[in-house]
């Protein structure tokens, strides 16, 4: 089980974007990647692959290293580590190692 899940709040803790926040949109299992809103933003020049599509240049979110970013919180908006638990139904849960509550 995945420590961070898709349209989980994370903040970056290295990089150029270091303390920004964002969700993350899309994870890399095999790859430990992670794509973030707004975060490690990079320009592409795009081919019009159809007549009428538009080409140019767009800006959209690289991956980061799953490893430099961290959860916030939802219960207190604050960074925390994760950890699991299991409960009485045999069912895995992410809890915030500071606040002791489910995510």
């Amino acid at each position: 089980m995945l420590r961070i899940k898709k349209n989980d709040t994370v903040i970056v803790l290295t990089g150029k974007d270091k303390g920004k926040r964002g969700t993350v949109l899309e994870i890399v299992l095999d790859k430990n990647l992670v794509k973030v809103k707004g975060i490690a933003v990079v320009t592409k020049h795009v081919k019009a692959k159809r007549q009428g599509e538009n080409s140019g240049i767009v800006k959209q979110e690289g991956y980061i290293n799953a490893s430099n970013v961290m959860l916030v919180s939802p219960v207190d908006n604050q960074p925390c580590r994760v950890n699991f638990k299991t409960l009485e139904d045999g069912k895995k849960v992410r809890v915030s190692n500071r606040t002791q509550q489910t995510i």
